[in-house]
């Protein structure tokens, strides 16, 4: 498993009248090849956590383990905790600075002293991987690129690392709709093709529902919900209860469902929502 958290709690300022406790008792296992969505409302905890999660915060009450690695541990390496769990902030894109999108994905792997030809073989591969042809972009420079093109480089520097397990944080934040799209596409192909580990952070519950394929939900610190996506959307009104919502296809489903039409209690794609509306009309059901 790469990762396993147990009693965790962290606290900001403690000793002083401005603490605050950010996480409470996290106990929570991530196995290898999920693709884990993690929600909530700000000031839940879910940024303290992913940074617990590759020793960014060493774990001050409770325990994190990186695959058997004890992050508490001063003798762990953290330096490489970090190339086994790769985290990609809100904007990465901000981070470029490269002159061409070669040298900026090259930048992990050649800090590593990795040689040339490995280099070159593991920027071929982050690029396809996010899908940027590598003899398209490679000698380019990044700040020509579009939004999500830059991003998607940006992802790709981290990806270069070759980490066991991707974190990422609000990654389409401020994107455009085409550009959101593109990115959630590659991410799903990737944990598709390549079996890695994928934490996903995100507001939008439309966006977790397409791609993770469990969610787990935090309030105040604490896990409130734990499961399938379709299992923690069915539970609307509790999600209501923290300020959260459902996928906006799940709301139609609802309404529906108050209407007295026999549809499914939840749908987490567009296309799902259709084939049950579809299958309504040609039935000529009611519940």
């Amino acid at each position: 498993m790469p990762i396993a958290i147990k009693n965790l709690s962290y606290v900001y300022n403690e000793g002083t009248p401005f603490a605050v406790r950010a996480l409470d008792g996290i106990t929570l296992s991530i196995n290898a090849g999920e693709f884990v969505g993690i929600i909530g409302q700000t000031g839940s905890g879910k940024s303290t956590l992913i940074q617990h999660m590759n020793g960014l915060i060493r774990p001050a009450l409770g325990q994190v383990f990186v695959a058997g690695q004890d992050l508490a541990d001063p003798k762990t390496n953290l330096k490489a905790v970090r190339q086994r769990v790769g985290l990609v902030f809100q904007y990465p894109e901000h981070q470029l600075f490269e002159e061409t999108v070669f040298k900026d994905v090259a930048f992990g792997p050649t800090n590593q002293k990795l040689s040339p030809e490995e280099i070159e073989q593991r920027v071929v591969e982050a690029l396809t991987w996010v899908g940027l042809d590598p003899d398209e972009f490679k000698d380019r420079s990044p700040f020509e690129l579009s939004g999500g093109q830059m991003r998607r480089v940006a992802i790709a520097g981290v990806l270069a690392m070759r980490p066991q397990v991707l974190i990422l944080d609000e990654p389409t934040a401020g994107l455009d709709p085409r550009g959101r799209d593109e990115l959630l596409d590659q991410l799903s192909t990737l944990h598709a093709k390549s079996g890695m580990t994928i934490i996903l952070v995100s507001h939008s519950m439309d966006e977790i529902a397409r791609v993770a394929t469990r969610l787990v939900v935090l309030e105040q610190g604490q896990i409130v919900a734990d499961g399938p996506p379709r299992q923690v959307f069915s539970n609307a009104k509790k999600l209501a209860e923290i300020g959260l919502g459902v996928p906006q296809v799940t709301e139609l489903m609802i309404a529906l469902r108050q209407r007295g039409l026999a549809v499914p209690p939840v749908a987490l794609t567009v296309e799902e929502a259709k084939q049950a509306i579809l299958a309504l009309l040609d039935g000529g059901q009611e519940r």
